[in-house]
């Protein structure tokens, strides 16, 4: 036992370990923010892009002025539809959350890669603002030429989504059809008896 203990390695993880866990119980706020995009074809073949970000508090103490800024939207390849691509709060609750979302309509065709928003917020103890990034968006494939989808092809993913809920529910039905209907053999067996 002397000899991992007096091991120059695990008192290094020991050191870490017990580091870590005293930062952990700490009183620090811990942001964790979310970006999401959508695609979404109009009929007249525009695309629409809807943006929504979340940010969660997931430390022990609240955050004052809360600011999100999201500038990786061009303005030569997107125009703002609804909403605006910054937001400010006054503050983020231990454990609260804040969403935004807001809808740019895309101008051309290409692939589009997003960096993350890019969230600022001050911590009572700290003097300096503290920052944060969200998630970046996987690439958007935008006005993208897309096969027409078949009329069957709903059916192929509800047939795929359900397929076994569906066989065992017709299994089930089909045991109760065959046990509540008589045979035909009953069936002339109770005629014969009748005359």
């Amino acid at each position: 036992m002397e000899t991992v203990i007096g091991n120059p390695f695990i008192k290094a993880l020991i050191i870490l370990f017990l580091v870590s866990a005293t930062t952990a119980a700490g009183d620090a706020p811990f942001i964790i923010s979310h970006k999401k995009a959508s695609l979404t074809r109009l009929k007249s073949g525009a695309e629409r892009v809807s943006v929504s970000i979340d940010i969660y508090n997931q430390g022990f103490s609240t955050v004052y002025d809360v600011s999100l800024v999201d500038d990786s939207w061009p303005k030569d390849l997107f125009d703002i539809i609804s909403g605006n691509t910054s937001k400010s709060w006054e503050r983020l609750d231990a454990g609260g959350i804040l969403s935004h979302s807001f809808e740019l309509d895309a101008k051309r065709q290409g692939m589009f890669h997003g960096a993350p928003a890019v969230i600022t917020y001050r911590v009572p103890t700290k003097v300096s603002l503290q920052e944060a990034y969200s998630t970046p968006i996987l690439p958007l494939d935008i006005l993208a030429e897309r096969p027409t989808e078949n009329k069957l092809d709903w059916a192929k993913r509800l047939l795929a989504k359900y397929g076994s809920q569906i066989s065992v529910v017709s299994i089930v039905l089909l045991f109760i059809y065959l046990v509540a209907t008589p045979s035909k053999a009953s069936a002339a067996k109770a005629s014969k008896k009748k005359r």
